[in-house]
């Protein structure tokens, strides 16, 4: 079992930035791969970033390549998602996702995923 808690979420500005973060609880945090999700009114779940259980491996939707980064501490039970260039359309309330257990390569569907935070709403405003 793997309970997840995000934080950091917030309001900013376009352009700004924003660092969430995910703490885990469970000893069996290492093994799994990591995600992050988010959810816009009136749309679906969509995948933002995922990183491996190792944290060698990650991928990012094509929407935040080169703005968001995603990282793991697992010395902490923690999972990151630094935000920078934000834009009004990463609004939405953000999850984060453990699963995957010992994959290599981290999945990037919601039906990989076992265990989910309850989301931190991250507003960006123009």
């Amino acid at each position: 079992q793997v309970q997840l808690v995000e934080s950091g979420g917030g309001l900013v500005q376009a352009g700004g930035s924003l660092r969430l973060s995910c703490a885990a609880s469970g000893r069996t945090f290492s093994n799994y791969a990591m995600g992050w999700f988010r959810q816009a009114p009136g749309k679906e779940r969509e995948f933002v970033a995922a990183c491996s259980w190792t944290g060698r491996s990650t991928y990012y939707a094509d929407s935040v390549k080169g703005r968001f980064t995603i990282s793991r501490d697992n010395a902490k039970n923690t999972v990151y998602l630094q935000m920078n260039s934000l834009k009004p359309e990463d609004t939405a309330v953000y999850f984060c996702a453990a699963g995957g257990m010992y994959y290599t390569n981290p999945p990037r569907a919601r039906e990989e995923y076992d265990y989910w935070g309850q989301g931190t709403q991250v507003t960006v405003s123009s």
